[in-house]
C-alpha cells in the first residue's frame, strides 16, 4: 500500500511538472512569424531560389521569417542582425507605401 501511495505521488509530481511545458509548445506554435517580405537574400542581394541546386536558408529571428540564399549567410547575418532587420522594416514600409 505504501508503495501504491508513493508511485501516485510521483505520478501527480510528474504531471504538475510537465504540464506547463507542454503549454509553452503550444503557445509557441500559435505565434507566427512576420512573413519573409523580399524575393532576394537579405545578405547577399541574391534572388532566393536562383540557383536552383540551393534552397533557401530559412529562420526565425525575433518574430520575423529570414530567408537567407544559402546557410553560409547565417554567419553574416549574427554578425549584425540589426542592420539586416532594418533591411527588413525598410523593404515592409516601401512595400506598404507603394500600395497607397
Amino acid at each position: 500500500m505504501k508503495k501504491l501511495n508513493a508511485l501516485t505521488v510521483v505520478a501527480l509530481a510528474a504531471i504538475f511538472v510537465t504540464a506547463p511545458l507542454s503549454g509553452l509548445a503550444e503557445e509557441k506554435k500559435a505565434e507566427k512569424a512576420k512573413p519573409y517580405p523580399l524575393e532576394k537574400c537579405i545578405v547577399s542581394d541574391e534572388k532566393l531560389g536562383a540557383d536552383a541546386s540551393m534552397k533557401p536558408y530559412v529562420f526565425t529571428h525575433e518574430g520575423q521569417e529570414i530567408k537567407l540564399c544559402c546557410k553560409s549567410c547565417l554567419k553574416d547575418f549574427n554578425k549584425d542582425p540589426k542592420k539586416y532587420a532594418k533591411k527588413i522594416a525598410d523593404a515592409e514600409a516601401a512595400k506598404a507605401k507603394a500600395k497607397k
